[in-house]
C-alpha cells in the first residue's frame, strides 16, 4: 500500500462464523482473502464505517473509499473528498496512491443540484432516530445520483443520525454527497452549498411522502418475527450506549434472535465501557467484521427480520430473499421482547 488503507467488511466473522449457517468452504475462502489484504499492508479494520476508527479523514482530505454509506459520510459529514469507488478500483488507488482528478474530488462538482425543503415535519419527529433513515430513503429515490441540499431542519442531527440519513440515500439512490444548511461543513448557507448557482430542481418533503417512504421499507405482512438485526452501517459506540438502557432488565423472546453487527474495534471499546454484558444478558449476539448482507450466515428458518436500518430494509429482500419490518430502535427492542412486530406510529401520525 502506498497510503494508509482500511478495509471494508469481510465475508465472514473470523471467530464467530461457526455459530451461524456459514459454509466451511465459504469461511475458508473469506479468511484467505482477509489474510491476503493484511499481507499487502492494509489495516484490518473490517468495517463499513471506517470513520468510527482512528483512521478518520479530515476536512478537504483526498481519499478513495468504497462502500456507499462510507463514501457519502466521508463527503458529507467529514468534508473529505472521494468518488464512489467500486471493489478492486479502490485497492488500485491504495497501491498507486493516485486517483483520477475528477468527480467529487473537484470543488466545482461538489455544488448542490437539488434543493430539498422540509415542510410540516414536527420537531419531535425530527429528533427521532427513525426519521433520518426514512428521510434518506425518500431523498435517494427522488434525487438519484445528484447532490441534494436539505433546508428546513429545526434540529441538529447527531453523527449517527447523519450516518443513517446518508446510508439510506446511497441505497435507494446513488447519492455520494449531501449538504444540510447550517449542519454539514460545506453548507454554512444555502448560497454556499449551491456555490452561487440556482438549483436544478426544488422538491418539498411532506409528511405524506415520508409516510409512504416509511411503508416502503417494510415488506413483511402481519406480526411474525424471527430476528432483529441492527448495525448497517456498523453499530457505533454511541449506538451501543443508546441500546443498553432499552434492554436492561429485559430478555428477548425465545423465538426471536437479536443480532448486532459492528467492527472489532468498536466492540472492544463497548466491552471496556461495560456495554456488552447487558446485551448478552438480554440474549443479544454481536457479529464483527461482516454483516448479513455479505456473509451467508442466516439459517433458512429465519424468514422475517426487523431493523432500524433503511439500508438493511432496502437490500435484504433482494439479496437475501427475506421479508423486512422497519422500525425505531425502541420498536426493535420491544418487538424482540414481545416476539412479534410492534411499532409506535404516534410521531408519524401526528
Amino acid at each position: 500500500m502506498a497510503v494508509p488503507t482500511t478495509l471494508n467488511v469481510s465475508g465472514v466473522d473470523a471467530h464467530g462464523w461457526r455459530q451461524w449457517a456459514v459454509p466451511a468452504e465459504w469461511a475458508e475462502k473469506a479468511h484467505r482473502q482477509m489474510v491476503a489484504y493484511q499481507g499487502m499492508g492494509c489495516v484490518p479494520s473490517w468495517t463499513c464505517a471506517p470513520y468510527q476508527t482512528e483512521k478518520r479523514p479530515s476536512f478537504g482530505e483526498q481519499v478513495a473509499w468504497g462502500e456507499s454509506s462510507a463514501i457519502v459520510f466521508a463527503n458529507s459529514v467529514l468534508g473529505a473528498r472521494t468518488e464512489r469507488y467500486p471493489d478492486f478500483l479502490d485497492i488500485c488507488a491504495a497501491i498507486t496512491g493516485r486517483v483520477p482528478a475528477a468527480g467529487l474530488h473537484l470543488t466545482e462538482n461538489r455544488a448542490g443540484r437539488v434543493l430539498v425543503r422540509l415542510s410540516g415535519v414536527s420537531e419531535p419527529l425530527q429528533q427521532a432516530d427513525d426519521f433520518y433513515p426514512v428521510l434518506g430513503h425518500w431523498v435517494g429515490k427522488v434525487v438519484h445520483e445528484r447532490v441534494p441540499v436539505l433546508d428546513g431542519l429545526q434540529v441538529k442531527p447527531s453523527e449517527d443520525q447523519l450516518k443513517a440519513l446518508g446510508a439510506a440515500m446511497a441505497s435507494s439512490g446513488a447519492v455520494a454527497l449531501f449538504h444540510i444548511v447550517g449542519v454539514t461543513p460545506e453548507a454554512p448557507s444555502l448560497d454556499t452549498a449551491f456555490q452561487g448557482r440556482e438549483p436544478q430542481e426544488i422538491v418539498d418533503v411532506t409528511m405524506h411522502g415520508l409516510r409512504a417512504a416509511r411503508r416502503d421499507l417494510t415488506t413483511a405482512e402481519g406480526e411474525q418475527l424471527d430476528m432483529v438485526v441492527l448495525g448497517s452501517p456498523h453499530f457505533s459506540l454511541t449506538e451501543f450506549r443508546n441500546l443498553v438502557p432499552l434492554v436492561q432488565g429485559k430478555r428477548r423472546h425465545r423465538d426471536v434472535k437479536f443480532l448486532i453487527t459492528s467492527s472489532r474495534g468498536v466492540r472492544m471499546l463497548a466491552e471496556r465501557a461495560g456495554l456488552v454484558e447487558p446485551l448478552r444478558d438480554f440474549g443479544g449476539e454481536i457479529t464483527v467484521d461482516t454483516c448479513i448482507l455479505t456473509s451467508p450466515m442466516l439459517p433458512p428458518e429465519i424468514k422475517v427480520l426487523m431493523t432500524n436500518s433503511a439500508k438493511y430494509a432496502y437490500y435484504t429482500p433482494g439479496l437475501l430473499d427475506r421479508r423486512m419490518a422497519f422500525g425505531s430502535l425502541k420498536d426493535c427492542v420491544q418487538s424482540a421482547v414481545a416476539g412479534r412486530v410492534i411499532r409506535d406510529d404516534s410521531l408519524w401520525d401526528a
